[in-house]
C-alpha cells in the first residue's frame, strides 16, 4: 500500500490541475459572456434610452390631454344616457298613446257597425216592411181593378156584339 501512495497523490495533483484548468475557462467564458452583455447594454443604452425617454416625454405632454378627453368622454357619456332615457320615454310614451289611440278607434269603429247595423234593421222594420205590405196592397187592388175592368171591358163588348148579332138575327127570323 506504501506504494499506491505516489499514485494516489499524483491522480489527486491531476485531479486538481483539471478543475483548475476547467476554473480558468469557466472565467474566461464569464469574462467573454461579460463583454458582450456589457455591450448589449451600451447598445441598448444608446438605442432604448432615447425612444423611453421620448416616450415618457410623450406620455407627460399627454397625460393632461388624455385627462381632458376622458372628462369629455365621462360627460359625453353620461348626456348620451340621459337622451337615450329621455327617448325611451318619449317612444313608450308615443306607443302608449298610439295603442290608446288604436282602441279607441276600434271601438268607435265597432260602435258604428253597430249603429249601422241597428238602423238598417230599423229602416228595414219601418220603412221597408210596410212598404212591402202596402206594395203587397196596391198589388192587389191593381189586380182586382184590372179584373173588373177587364170582365166590364168584356161584357161591354160581348153586349156590343149582342147588340148588332140581335138586329142580324131579327132580319133573319
Amino acid at each position: 500500500m506504501e506504494n499506491l501512495l505516489p499514485v494516489f497523490v499524483a491522480i489527486t495533483g491531476l485531479a486538481v490541475i483539471l478543475q483548475a484548468g476547467i476554473l480558468v475557462a469557466m472565467y474566461l467564458a464569464v469574462r467573454k459572456s461579460s463583454e458582450r452583455t456589457e455591450a448589449l447594454v451600451v447598445e441598448i443604452k444608446t438605442k432604448a434610452l432615447p425612444a423611453l425617454e421620448s416616450a415618457t416625454q410623450v406620455l407627460n405632454d399627454a397625460r393632461p390631454k388624455l385627462a381632458t378627453i376622458l372628462e369629455n368622454l365621462e360627460h359625453s357619456t353620461t348626456t348620451i344616457r340621459a337622451q337615450v332615457t329621455r327617448i325611451d320615454a318619449a317612444s313608450n310614451d308615443a306607443l302608449d298613446r298610439g295603442r290608446l289611440q288604436l282602441l279607441r278607434a276600434d271601438e268607435l269603429v265597432s260602435r258604428t257597425l253597430d249603429r249601422f247595423e241597428q238602423t238598417s234593421t230599423l229602416i228595414n222594420q219601418t220603412v221597408v216592411n210596410p212598404v212591402r205590405q202596402v206594395s203587397g196592397v196596391i198589388a192587389g187592388i191593381t189586380a182586382g181593378l184590372e179584373y173588373l175592368l177587364a170582365n166590364r171591358a168584356t161584357k161591354a163588348k160581348a153586349g156590343a156584339d149582342a147588340k148588332q148579332t140581335v138586329p142580324q138575327d131579327e132580319m133573319f127570323i
